[in-house]
């Protein structure tokens, strides 16, 4: 049985588009350390060749990523909204659930939040199933979200009396995930969790109803004071609520590398978490501050932009990450069955 058509023909332009990508990389003029202007275009030359029109591999099964951090200010909701959209921009299906009440995912990703409209709260507080509330973010293609209104601030009292209140998020996304594949439609490949900078019962319901904690960091040196304080309650989270929960993803954002301070930061966030923590770094950007007054992502804001590429690169190290994990679970199954 030959080759089918369509096969090869995807094969032949992989290879064509693979090798426009070195010719045009090999055109990029060198640069040193004496013009760093010219060096950092050079750079961001580079990257935008490599990550155009990428596609990342689907993971084997949903990954469900809370992205959180105590102290605020350091990127979270940025962090999400970004890495959803370029991991959408790479062919994949991804969900974001805004559980903080500010509501600041739904309004960089255009997402209508207004009071009355369906949203977190009616699915952790009312049961109201996540197939009735969410939404399709018109500038991304496969990417889903689930808004947040000010509704969500009185969320925290309210499940104080709730039943099994820390497990409602988790159960509504377990509910959601099973209805999509009833309705034949394709799977999630990513749900990210945007959570408030506390540690509330929204937060809980994040870490309860996920399996991988994404924790943006700060390149300064408050930001390392609460990360302690973070994977202490990580792991009384896994003790008693959600055994599968670890920190997989840690992203060094606001980097500054002309400072010794962010140079020093990331040093020694890489000393202690040299696994966890991914190589691309998200630098200090206007683009990236811009965007959500826009109701953008800076992918969408400005795609050129260094911001817009670094979450590119973030996006694609998480992708291959999970594509690393499938390789190595299949060729440790291999040699168990070989024995």
């Amino acid at each position: 049985m030959g080759v089918p058509r369509d096969i090869t023909a995807g094969q032949e332009r992989a290879g064509a588009d693979a090798l426009r990508r070195a010719a045009l990389l090999q055109s990029v003029p060198e640069a040193d350390d004496t013009t760093p202007l010219a060096a950092q275009l050079a750079e961001d030359a580079r990257r935008r060749i490599r990550l155009q029109g990428a596609r990342f591999e689907k993971p084997t099964e949903t990954r469900i990523f809370t992205i959180a951090n105590q102290k605020g200010g350091v990127g979270k909701t940025t962090t999400t909204v970004n890495v959803a959209g370029a991991l959408a921009n790479g062919g994949l299906n991804v969900l974001v659930i805004d559980n903080d009440p500010q509501g600041n995912a739904s309004t960089a990703l255009g997402i209508d939040h207004h009071a009355g409209v369906p949203s977190t709260y009616d699915v952790v507080i009312e049961g109201t199933p996540i197939s009735e509330v969410v939404q399709d973010c018109a500038a991304i293609p496969g990417l889903l979200v689930v808004p947040a209104t000010i509704d969500l601030s009185g969320a925290e009292i309210e499940l104080v009396s709730k039943v099994a209140r820390e497990n409602r998020l988790r159960n509504a996304v377990e509910a959601y995930l099973n209805w999509r594949s009833h309705e034949g439609l394709d799977r999630l490949d990513y749900v990210l969790i945007d959570c408030p900078p506390s540690l509330g019962l929204l937060t809980i319901n994040a870490f309860v109803a996920a399996r991988e904690v994404m924790i943006p960091i700060q390149c300064e040196y408050y930001a390392l004071e609460g990360l302690s304080q973070l994977l202490n309650n990580i792991e009384l989270i896994r003790g008693h609520l959600n055994p599968n929960l670890h920190v997989s993803t840690i992203l060094l954002t606001m980097f500054d590398k002309r400072t010794n301070l962010a140079r020093e930061v990331a040093d020694e966030v890489r000393e202690h978490f040299p696994l966890e923590t991914l190589a691309a770094t998200i630098p200090r950007s206007v683009r990236i501050s811009e965007a959500p007054s826009y109701g953008q992502t800076v992918l969408t804001y400005d795609p050129g932009s260094s911001g817009a590429l670094a979450y590119m690169e973030a996006a694609q190290e998480v992708a291959a990450r999970a594509t690393q994990t499938n390789h190595d679970m299949s060729a440790a199954s291999a040699e168990e069955d070989n024995r």
